[in-house]
């Protein structure tokens, strides 16, 4: 299995973030612009074997990479809750 680990990092990170900022629009729409805005943002990390998911997992705790994913975070609900592209 090729997966780019980020986008389970973004979508573990989200939800939290977005209790950060009640009025922004949650819907599938905008969530959506809002992962892929982030992750355009962010350096891919492809992982295939578990091993790699769990080495992964470790580096997930330091603190810069967590600084990065929830900055890349930010800045994406900022871009749609400005510009949001939902009927």
């Amino acid at each position: 299995m090729l997966k780019n680990f980020m986008e389970i990092v973004v979508d573990h990170v989200l939800p939290n973030m977005l209790k950060a900022f009640p009025h922004t629009c949650q819907c599938e729409q905008c969530l959506n612009d809002i992962r892929a805005i982030a992750l355009n943002h962010l350096k891919p990390h492809y992982i295939v074997t578990e091993k790699g998911e769990l080495f992964s997992r470790i580096q997930e705790m330091d603190i810069q990479f967590e600084t990065d994913v929830m900055k890349a975070i930010i800045d994406a609900i900022a871009i749609v809750s400005k510009n949001p592209r939902h009927k």
